[in-house]
């Protein structure tokens, strides 16, 4: 994990077994902060992946990210404890390999597995690393089903 930083506020009340970033925890470069009500995170200066933030641009080269990993109606709940002034940043349309289902809520159209969202956002901040995927159960569905749009936001961030 080279040159990476991020950081992760992880909701507790997810499964550690099925969550696509667990093998990422001890690797250099990355950080959980496990979510609790009493418990701040600063994230200043870093790049929140938001489906409804602004594109990514090349003023984000070399950022920091930082992710939310929770179910998506939890994130207005984790938000409330984060500090500092974060860039808010959405990813190119992707299509996720992840097999979802909800049997109580619908996730939005264009979710992607947390994974997923974060290979995808290391590529756009110049730091595209393949080793974020390396236990991936569905890595190569994912690259497969967006190689034309991954290989244009790895030129994107040359």
């Amino acid at each position: 994990m080279s040159d990476l930083d991020i950081l992760i506020l992880r909701d507790p009340r997810e499964s550690k077994k099925k969550c696509s970033l667990t093998p990422l925890a001890g690797k250099k470069g990355v950080e959980f902060r496990v979510y609790h009500p009493d418990r701040r995170v600063d994230a200043s200066g870093r790049i929140l992946l938001d489906p409804d933030g602004e594109p990514f641009t090349k003023a984000d080269l070399d950022k920091p990210l930082f992710l939310i990993d929770c179910a998506w109606r939890r994130v207005p709940t984790l938000s409330r404890t984060v500090d500092g002034e974060v860039l808010r940043r959405r990813l190119p349309d992707l299509v996720t390999a992840y097999p979802r289902k909800s049997n109580f809520f619908e996730d939005p159209v264009r979710g992607l597995a947390s994974i997923e969202a974060l290979f995808a956002a290391s590529l756009l901040v110049g730091r595209p690393n393949l080793e974020l995927l390396k236990e991936y159960r569905w890595r190569d569905e994912f690259l497969e089903r967006n190689r034309d749009l991954l290989a244009s936001c790895a030129a994107d961030g040359e």
